[in-house]
């Protein structure tokens, strides 16, 4: 006598094709953003494991590239990923160019005569006693991180600017708790924390962040 075999649930059935849908989405999705940043499909799992351990959690919003080459095991790794980045930095900045020109137009429409930027001003001391400074940072960059703990120890007044923060004030907080600003000061608006806004773009100001700038009669200049 065959004995008839228990049916399986339909919800089984149905959570194990769920299950495989998920899957297959997020496998192309890993494939779309490896192509994205020049890497292979090897290169995006070891990052994916890198980002789950310690490097991820000091960095949490670090680029791939820069993790893989944190981590490169061997010269000729680390200097392919260099060579990726130098072309992914490469592009980026023809395309925030492109933006800035846009940008620039465009305010010129809004408000042909108003200043570009209107940070504010302070009395109290600066690094060298000529002004309020600001500081434009970004998440995950160790020398911005450095930046502002040299200024607070020089007994700097000046504001904060993260670019990239996505109006997110917890990374923020996280940044100032990291880089150990003195909760009092904030109080107080001896440093101030804000989301960039476009400032950054606005400036005009060529070079990398960590940046310390200062208006002068030339107008906006890197300390």
């Amino acid at each position: 006598m065959v004995m008839a075999q228990p049916e399986r649930p339909a919800t089984h059935d149905a959570e194990a094709a769920r299950s495989r849908l998920q899957s297959s989405a997020e496998a192309t999705l890993d494939q779309r953003q490896a192509r994205d940043w020049g890497l292979s499909a090897e290169d995006w799992t070891r990052y994916r494991q890198l980002m789950q351990g310690p490097l991820g959690t000091y960095s949490p919003n670090l680029d791939p590239l820069t993790t893989l080459g944190i981590e490169a095991r061997t010269n000729e790794e680390r200097q392919r990923l260099a060579d990726l980045q130098v072309q992914a930095e490469i592009r980026r900045t023809e395309k925030l160019l492109s933006y800035q020109r846009a940008y620039d137009a465009a305010w010129q429409r809004a408000f042909p005569n108003a200043a570009r930027v209107n940070l504010p001003d302070s009395h109290t001391r600066a690094v060298d006693g000529n002004g309020r400074l600001a500081l434009f940072v970004k998440d995950g960059c160790a020398p911005c991180d450095a930046r502002g703990r040299d200024l607070q120890a020089a007994g700097a007044s000046f504001d904060v600017y993260m670019v990239g923060s996505r109006q997110d004030s917890t990374r923020i907080r996280n940044w100032a708790a990291r880089v150990g600003i003195d909760p009092e000061k904030v109080r107080t608006r001896a440093i101030t924390l804000n989301h960039d806004e476009g400032r950054w773009l606005s400036l005009g100001v060529a070079g990398e962040l960590p940046a310390v700038v200062r208006e002068t009669k030339a107008g906006w200049q890197r300390q």
